[in-house]
């Protein structure tokens, strides 16, 4: 076992950060979570998680905090816009956890986040420091210290690594060359969250539906154990705020959404919430690299991708179980291990991975968006194929595992 003298300072309590700090102290180690925000707060917003997410978060052991709050979708239900006919099926539900050995679950991402944080703050080795902003690092002989300023007052924290977990913005990927900005997509989403009981029974069943139009397109389902509706909206825009949850307005989607190109039932679900919050679409290259010495990135930090393969979050639950299981290793013994070694191998391990992925989601997302009369090729060449087939196409994402 590695001794717990042996810490971890993480920069960023996101889903990635959070789920690498249990990761690490089930290794081991002691873990120090930076995040500069107060308070962490309830993200208004659902999540999927495909079976290669869920099956770290198992082994993890959340399954029995996040049970309460799940839905497993039976089928991911795609739908043209105008017409709101079904174009194909992909099944999920039972089939999806036999064929990978572990579900498909849609929640809320603040059920996700708050199981996080109890496991964590349940857990001795690991300790949440908010308020607290990364500022810079220096490597020596005994291995790191970190500077980080809390207000006015400049703290220091010594470890054996560090992990830039801090998101598509990340100050600790700046500090390591990477002055570049993130590259923006030029579409948008807003997210609306609504009681259950307000839609119809179609919309209450437990399926992803997509629904497909020129330019735009309508994704939605249950969350919360069924209590409440997700609702995502992403269209062709200009807006480039920085903002996770800046306000939007039910009459910018209506404006979109026209009459013309998308059916009376998804303008409805549309015209329902009263609340809606938007962010800009970003992502970022491959990385050559994305680390030195004893320290590397994670999640959104080193590859942030677009959200049409809903698969932004399980990257970085796949990066927190590679990371633990390569420093794991590397420091398992009597005598001190490499870090540095066991991070570049860690990189190396999911640099691959993870640009295939970007480059995946960017496919999609030109595809779901096709104009007339693409769109109806796109569509024909769907039905075609089948449910089954398509899913298929996703084994390599879905059936990864973490040894």
């Amino acid at each position: 076992m590695t001794s717990t003298r042996d810490s971890i300072v993480i920069a960023g309590a996101g889903i990635g950060g959070l789920t690498a700090a249990i990761a690490l102290a089930a290794k081991g180690f002691r873990v120090s979570i930076l995040e500069q925000a107060e308070r962490i707060e309830e993200a208004g917003a659902g999540i999927q998680l495909p079976p290669n997410a869920t099956r770290v978060l198992r082994a993890l052991g959340l399954t029995e905090r996040l049970a309460p709050h799940l839905v497993v979708p039976q089928a991911i239900r795609v739908r043209a816009a105008r017409s709101g006919r079904e174009i194909v099926r992909i099944p999920l539900g039972t089939d999806a956890e036999f064929r990978y050995g572990s579900p498909y679950w849609l929640l809320h991402r603040g059920d996700l986040q708050a199981a996080l944080l109890d496991a964590v703050t349940a857990h001795r080795d690991i300790t949440l420091k908010l308020g607290v902003r990364f500022e810079d690092y220096a490597v020596h002989s005994k291995g790191l210290t970190v500077q980080m300023r809390r207000g006015r007052v400049a703290l220091d924290q010594h470890g054996i690594a560090l992990v830039g977990a801090d998101g598509l913005w990340s100050t600790l990927r700046a500090r390591l060359g990477d002055n570049s900005a993130p590259r923006f997509a030029e579409r948008v989403a807003l997210r609306a969250t609504i009681p259950a009981e307000t839609v119809s029974p179609e919309l209450r069943e437990p399926l992803t539906q997509l629904w497909l139009g020129r330019d735009a397109h309508l994704v939605h389902y249950p969350i919360r154990g069924g209590a409440a509706i997700n609702i995502v909206a992403i269209f062709r825009d200009n807006w480039k705020g920085r903002e996770w949850s800046a306000p939007g307005e039910r009459q910018d989607i209506l404006t979109r959404f026209t009459q013309r190109r998308w059916a009376d039932a998804a303008r409805a679900l549309l015209a329902l919430p009263d609340r809606w919050l938007k962010w800009a679409l970003y992502d970022r290259p491959p990385l050559p690299r994305w680390g030195t010495g004893p320290v590397t990135l994670l999640g959104d930090a080193a590859h942030p991708m677009l959200p049409f393969l809903a698969q932004g979050a399980a990257m970085a639950i796949e990066d927190a179980a590679i990371l633990a299981e390569c420093l794991g290793t590397a420091c398992r013994g009597k005598e001190p291990g490499d870090p540095a070694r066991a991070l570049r191998s860690y990189e190396s391990m999911r640099r691959a991975r993870t640009a295939r992925v970007q480059r995946a989601a960017r496919r999609v997302g030109e595809t779901y968006h096709l104009p007339p009369p693409a769109s109806l090729a796109r569509n024909i060449a769907l039905g075609m194929m089948g449910g089954e087939k398509l899913r298929e196409r996703y084994d390599w994402l879905y059936d990864w595992r973490a040894i």
